[in-house]
């Protein structure tokens, strides 16, 4: 996974290139790297710099003068070979002549190896993507043109891949090709881009083309041309993308993730917008591409997705439940195709993911599409490759997330599952007065995360104590553990603390041997039906030494049950759960703040998951 820019047109190639880098720095950041070609300069008509790290050690490193009007730039995270300047992007070709990015995975990428090993060029790297370098250099000696051998070259590739090449020899032009992992095109004046995701050419245009798998371009100042691996003109239009440059700005904050946490109440509000029906006491969701008589065909639905988008979809399953009765449940799209799933045509397969581009959840989309079945989708990224191959959906409308840890993404989904269980349940048993009911809880969501918000102080100091902790527990109990489920991913992710979720009920069989003073709880204790069994729980506990930090709803008398309490305000019985859900966020970030860890770049981990 990672970070591709690229460049032609007026300006010097490489100030672009590090800016966008920087813009992408959540797709990939062990290490970076940048080609610029300059035809005028006989000595260097590429310049090539790598380095381990930051882009910010690649701008460190980069010469005083860099001069070049064409150029690519990549910034990593690692799947083949370790964080280091020779497995850096661009990989040059044996002769010097071709530069290459890439993103994605090349399955065959041994068999080549061992090829070009074979026939005497020596391999400078560890990784998949060199082989692509050499084998378009090669197609090039053989008398190929540009575009040509670069289609020759990728015919001998097996897997998934983003590309963009430069050819000392035509400088004039970047020639790209897509297959599983994005990448788009960026229409300026006189000037274009090449970029996996639009954020790293915003300040430049807001004019972008959408690359389907299996298309190829050639991009120069101009324009460009797009072809398939056939030499089939493909028509490919730009689109006007809505992101601002403000919008990937800290805007005061500390951290992206601490902005974006802050963010939720408008763009929940926003989220909502247009969306509620008060006339019919339902969910106005024309995209999902379902009538009401389609809608009711459906007698069971199955969430996929992952990591967070997993979570979240075992808290809609609930919800669907509760509102639509209807049996839902969610498992990981990364091991949905591998277990030869059961394609229902009576069953509605719902995708979950913020990019629009994981590459585990669009293999799930074409394994349900395969076999018949009918997906749609909750996607916060407009025009992304979920988007556009699922058979309708609904976007979450977060605006950009820029943090690797994802919170209002997550936040948006809940809101869409719940829109989507109000929807099901209307054209089915749920009453009109309780679809009113939950329309009135979801108008009131985005003031009730603001006034958590309002309780960020007292929320930093119960972090920085569980910071303190070498292991910690999250407990919760149905609608509540999905919630705990979150919250540990959270805490694991950016305080590197081992956090575990388990039901509450689970405690007794086993996970309450490891209870100690040394070992905290987080518990999820709701003012339910389940409230006076989660207490007990609580006491168990703490009969044996343990501290409890209690997320729970204001009147809700613990006793000794909790060492610390979080306040929550109540909303509909399945609605709370999006709310429960905002604390562990505030949690997670405060935690790995005060232990001094780089919040929105949690090491080993990336934003965009594109390979499996």
């Amino acid at each position: 996974m990672c970070g591709i820019v690229g460049y032609v047109g007026p300006q010097q190639a490489a100030p672009v290139l590090v800016e966008g880098l920087t813009r992408l720095e959540y797709r990939g950041y062990d290490s970076a790297g940048i080609a610029v070609l300059n035809p005028r300069s006989s000595a260097h008509p590429s310049r090539v710099v790598r380095a381990k790290g930051r882009v910010r050690d690649l701008e460190a490193a980069l010469p005083a003068r860099l001069a070049g009007t064409v150029g690519i730039g990549h910034t990593r995270w690692a799947t083949h070979g370790e964080p280091s300047e020779r497995n850096a992007h661009p990989h040059t070709s044996f002769d010097g002549r071709v530069h290459v990015v890439h993103n994605g995975i090349i399955d065959n990428f041994h068999a080549l190896r061992s090829r070009l090993t074979a026939d005497g060029v020596e391999l400078t790297s560890d990784t998949d993507t060199e082989v692509i370098a050499h084998l378009v250099a090669r197609e090039l000696a053989a008398g190929l043109g540009f575009e040509d051998a670069v289609r020759a070259a990728v015919a001998q590739i097996d897997g998934t891949y983003a590309l963009a090449v430069a050819d000392v020899q035509n400088p004039d032009r970047v020639v790209v090709a897509r297959n599983g992992s994005p990448l788009l095109l960026g229409v300026g004046d006189g000037e274009m881009f090449v970029a996996s995701d639009a954020a790293a050419i915003v300040r430049h245009t807001s004019q972008v083309v959408l690359l389907d798998d299996g298309d190829f371009a050639s991009v120069t100042a101009d324009g460009f041309r797009t072809f398939t691996n056939d030499e089939e003109h493909t028509a490919r239009d730009a689109v006007t993308i809505e992101l601002t440059v403000e919008e990937l700005e800290l805007g005061g904050h500390a951290h992206f993730m601490h902005k974006e946490i802050h963010e939720q109440p408008e763009t929940v509000e926003r989220m909502l917008s247009g969306r509620l029906d008060d006339r019919f006491g339902t969910a106005k969701l024309d995209g999902l591409n379902l009538d009401p008589r389609e809608m009711r065909r459906f007698a069971r639905v199955k969430i996929l997705g992952c990591g967070s988008a997993y979570y979240v979809g075992q808290l809609g399953a609930s919800m669907i439940e509760d509102l639509a009765r209807i049996p839902a449940d969610a498992e990981p799209a990364s091991e949905f195709r591998y277990r030869n799933p059961i394609i229902e045509p009576s069953t509605l397969y719902v995708v979950v993911s913020q990019s629009g581009e994981t590459a585990d959840t669009l293999f799930a989309v074409r394994e349900v599409q395969r076999k018949g079945g009918t997906v749609v989708g909750l996607v916060n990224a407009v025009g992304s490759s979920i988007a556009r191959e699922v058979d309708g959906g609904i976007y979450l409308h977060a605006g950009p997330e820029v943090a690797v840890a994802s919170t209002k993404a997550l936040t948006h989904m809940g809101v869409g599952f719940a829109l989507l269980a109000l929807a099901l349940g209307r054209v089915r048993d749920l009453s009109f007065a309780d679809g009113k009911r939950i329309i009135a809880g979801l108008r009131a969501i985005p003031g009730q995360i603001a006034q958590i918000l309002g309780d960020e102080e007292d929320l930093s100091a119960a972090a920085k104590e569980l910071s303190e902790a070498p292991s910690l527990f999250f407990i919760g109990r149905v609608r509540g553990y999905p919630v705990a489920r979150e919250g540990a991913q959270k805490f694991k992710e950016i305080t590197y603390r081992h956090a575990e979720a388990y039901p509450t009920s689970e405690l007794k069989h086993g996970p309450l041997a490891l209870i100690s003073p040394e070992l905290p709880t987080v518990a999820i204790m709701p003012a339910d039906d389940l409230l006076e069994r989660n207490i007990t729980a609580a006491q168990e506990i703490r009969a044996r030494g343990g501290a409890v930090v209690a997320i729970t709803h204001p009147g809700v008398e613990l006793g000794d049950a909790a060492t610390a309490r979080i306040e929550v305000p109540r909303n509909e019985v399945e609605l709370d759960p999006i709310l429960l859900t905002i604390p562990t966020q505030l949690l997670g970030y405060h935690a790995a703040v005060a232990l001094g860890e780089d919040v929105d770049r949690p090491r080993n981990l990336a934003k965009s998951v594109t390979v499996e």
